[in-house]
């Protein structure tokens, strides 16, 4: 009805995650989906380019990153300076596989930019080439040239499909609608009929080029539930047409290169084992091999033992059909086995009903081994095909999860259907936000979620925005540089985001954590894929709001991307801020390298470039103040609500008996300079120097402080910072409630700013703070770090109880003092 038309239309992703408390399910879980998105083209080929100011000759260029039809590229011998890069769309420029110049006799010859730097041009080629990666010449070449392999299945493309009660006979089948590369065929000879219509995945190993049948040895005919709608005549005369028309509806044969290979199977006709039946995969049923067709092929049944029935349920099955299990498989993982229809009582044993029928259990041997490394876990949520109705695409909760299996509850069918039992390799199932990705209708679930008011973001005007139509009509033989925003159809433009684990973390980071982070996501939507990576790097955080709050949208900085509402859970509190993310490829390299600056960890830790043995910023061998140092934030720093206006980080309050959860601002707590205020500056500081001056009856002359501070500020450049706390968490205390006293004066050996991570550890062992030394050696907190701790960023970034703190900063103190009576002059 139209009320419902409404619903749908509004629902949107976000908004249902948040009120249901789910997470999605990583990209990366979906391995057909990757695949589907893959070009042909990876970063790291090379190929001959024309060189742009002189069109006669030709350079090798490495690709950097890739957009639909469009490569992002850059001439050998520009090392790591990344503005000489430049886009190409493959249709229109002057591209060529590795080799074509030798062959057609053109002239390599080194850019003018780069002349300087390769003195011998032979040389240098000979060294960059060794090993390299050709870019393929037939997708720089003829008519594939520039197309996603994906989209070469178009509407009126013919394919050969098995016969899934026969798996030797085949039949061909017309492409009507691709989407994402889910594909509704249509028996060929059935052009006005859609009853016998079926949703394939384009990987599905069941389904072939024209031409594979008799390649094979196998039938190419009707299969018998279509077969008595035509006379024979008729099926030989379609199949002549086909044959005539073969070529200019055929679809690439490399497109199946990446369809999962079906190995020997080694069932016997007769043996038992339990199965799920793919029509209706609602329950795990006894089953029978029933026919054995060749070394690859066999067919089983699900067991009826009825005497009156009328139906079969049968299929062909290879030995990676998911669904199928050993003899006792459910037992050991404590499911329910449906015993057959007929069969007498309710307490199925398969001994007692092995002795019954006088067979034997398939062994083990003949099922492939089952894997929990897949992503998934339970409450999360995906898209996935209705199995009653193949043209329904509804939202799914993960409700159980058994080694390579989900067990999913469909929300919003148009008849309820109980819950799927589905292998993780599925090709039925898809992330979130792969409809919308594909214009595909996404059924909602029956009280959808939807936005009450909607909300209008004033931004900045951007660069135009280059469609592949544009790039075509207007752009011609041009290069477009890599500034330049470039999206192809609005669909998948992000590469793949590698986390790279060898990389330094930062001090916000768990090493640990990101170790567990999946190798890569994407590629995708860029919006999709950067919140995802986002989301996960806040969840591999030492404290995840702390991590939002760096990445939260600056409200006095121009605003060129998107903004995205993120989530982090932290102590049983729940957090949203608002974070900017890029929107198409050419600028998500430049936002992953400026987005771990921010997290002051390596510029590599996570982009678009895999780093395989050593990183190229040799950020192994650095501690986090000398790679703060290096690659630290130059400017004042702004956490919780910047001076004048709101800060867009919220936390949400746990409230019994409330549907939506209450939101709280974080507060900045001005401080008042005074002799027995908390010192909350960095070393060094004003501040700290007039604490420390009350407080300390040893300290140095007030010149003496005075001139060591300011040459020690000139040096740094180091602006003061403003901290925020909520209500309840890592509150300032009060100044009654500490008070710092020096109880001995303290002697250093060497001067603190030299201090290496294990010097501190070493001091720290000889305190009454010993069993906090472990802290320090996590975090790599050298002397340098020592000396710029104060009792706010003890208790924040070590989370510390204020005892502990105060207590750790007693010693801090000391070290401090010692340092400016000692070394500071």
């Amino acid at each position: 009805d139209a009320g419902s038309s409404v619903e749908e239309m509004e629902f949107n992703w976000d908004e249902y995650l948040e009120d249901t408390g789910a997470t999605a399910a990583p990209h990366g879980s979906f391995k057909h989906v990757d695949t589907s998105l893959q070009n042909g083209f990876a970063p790291g080929m090379k190929l001959e380019v024309a060189v742009k100011s002189d069109q006669n000759t030709y350079w090798v260029a490495t690709i950097i990153t890739t957009c639909g039809q469009l490569l992002l590229l850059r001439y050998d011998g520009y090392g790591e300076d990344r503005k000489a890069d430049f886009w190409c769309d493959i249709m229109t420029a002057d591209l060529h596989p590795i080799g074509w110049c030798k062959q057609n006799k053109k002239i390599l010859k080194v850019p003018e930019g780069i002349k300087d730097k390769i003195p011998d041009q032979e040389e240098f080629l000979q060294r960059v080439l060794k090993g390299a990666y050709s870019a393929p010449a037939n997708l720089l070449e003829g008519l594939h040239r520039g197309k996603n392999p994906l989209d070469l299945i178009a509407p009126g493309s013919r394919l050969e499909l098995q016969n899934i009660r026969d798996s030797l006979e085949a039949w061909i089948v017309n492409v009507v609608e691709n989407v994402g590369g889910r594909l509704k065929l249509r028996y060929e000879g059935l052009e006005d009929c859609d009853k016998f219509d079926q949703w394939l995945f384009y990987l599905d190993p069941f389904l072939h080029q024209v031409g594979w049948a008799a390649q094979h040895g196998y039938s190419l005919q009707p299969p018998s539930a279509i077969r008595s709608l035509k006379s024979e005549a008729d099926w030989q005369e379609i199949l002549k047409k086909v044959k005539e028309e073969e070529e200019e509806s055929s679809v690439p044969t490399d497109l199946f290169k990446d369809k999962p290979v079906i190995g020997v199977h080694s069932f016997s006709e007769g043996m038992k084992l339990e199965a799920v039946d793919p029509v209706a995969p609602f329950v795990i049923s006894p089953a029978t091999v029933l026919k054995v067709f060749n070394e690859k092929y066999f067919m089983i049944e699900i067991d009826d033992l009825r005497a009156d029935r009328t139906t079969r349920q049968s299929y062909i099955c290879h030995v990676n059909t998911a669904g199928i299990f050993p003899v006792q498989w459910s037992l050991k993982n404590g499911l329910h086995l449906s015993p057959p229809p007929g069969y007498p009582g309710q307490d199925f044993d398969w001994a007692d009903y092995l002795k019954q029928c006088g067979a034997e259990a398939a062994p083990q041997s003949c099922f492939p081994s089952l894997t929990s490394d897949h992503g998934f876990k339970e409450n999360m949520k995906l898209e996935a095909v209705n199995p009653v109705d193949p043209e329904e695409v509804c939202i799914a909760t993960v409700t159980k999860l058994k080694d390579s299996y989900l067990w999913l509850q469909l929300e919003g069918s148009k008849k309820p259907v109980p819950e799927c039992i589905v292998s993780v390799e599925s090709m039925n199932i898809f992330p979130v936000g792969w409809c919308e990705t594909n214009g595909y209708q996404l059924r909602p679930p029956r009280k959808a979620i939807v936005n009450k008011q909607k909300k209008i973001a004033v931004v900045q005007p951007e660069k135009q925005i280059l469609s592949s139509r544009t790039v075509h009509d207007g752009l011609k033989n041009q290069e477009l540089n890599s500034s330049d925003s470039v999206v192809i159809n609005g669909k998948y433009c992000c590469p793949k985001i590698y986390f790279n684990h060898r990389c330094f973390s930062g001090p916000y980071l768990n090493k640990g954590r990101i170790a567990e982070l999946p190798q890569s996501v994407g590629p995708g939507n860029c919006v999709l894929v950067l919140k995802e990576v986002l989301t996960l790097l806040i969840n591999a955080a030492y404290k995840p709001s702390r991590v939002l709050r760096e990445l939260q949208l600056d409200e006095e900085a121009a605003w060129h991307g998107h903004g995205e509402t993120l989530k982090a859970k932290y102590k049983g509190k729940s957090y949203r801020a608002t974070v900017e993310v890029v929107r198409t490829a050419d600028r998500v390299a430049d936002f992953c390298r400026k987005t771990c600056i921010k997290l002051e960890c390596c510029p590599n830790l996570f982009g678009p470039q895999m780093v395989l043995d050593k990183c190229s910023e040799n950020c192994s061998v650095l501690t986090k103040t000398k790679y703060t140092h290096y690659y630290g934030k130059r400017k004042n720093k702004r956490i919780g609500r910047p001076p004048g206006g709101h800060s867009n980080l919220e936390v949400a309050m746990k409230k019994p008996n409330k549907r939506r959860k209450r939101r709280k601002h974080f507060f900045v707590h001005k401080k008042k300079r005074s002799s027995t205020s908390v010192d909350n500056t960095p070393a060094g500081s004003p501040q700290s120097e007039v604490s420390e001056k009350k407080s300390l009856s040893s300290s140095p002359t007030q010149s003496e402080l005075s001139h060591s501070l300011a040459q020690d500020r000139d040096k740094r450049k180091r602006k003061l910072r403003t901290f925020s706390f909520s209500d309840d968490e890592n509150k300032p205390p009060s100044p009654k409630d500490i008070k710092m006293e020096v109880a001995e004066k303290l002697q250093l050996d060497s001067n603190p700013l030299e201090w290496s991570v294990a010097d501190v550890v070493r001091f720290l062992k000889s305190t009454d703070c010993a069993p906090l030394a472990r802290i320090f050696l996590d975090q790599e907190i050298d002397g340098q770090a020592l000396l710029l701790l104060t009792l706010p960023t003890v208790q924040e970034c070590m989370d510390l109880k204020l005892g502990p703190a105060i207590k750790l900063c007693h010693h801090i103190e000391r070290v401090k003092l010692a340092f400016y009576q000692q070394f500071a002059n």
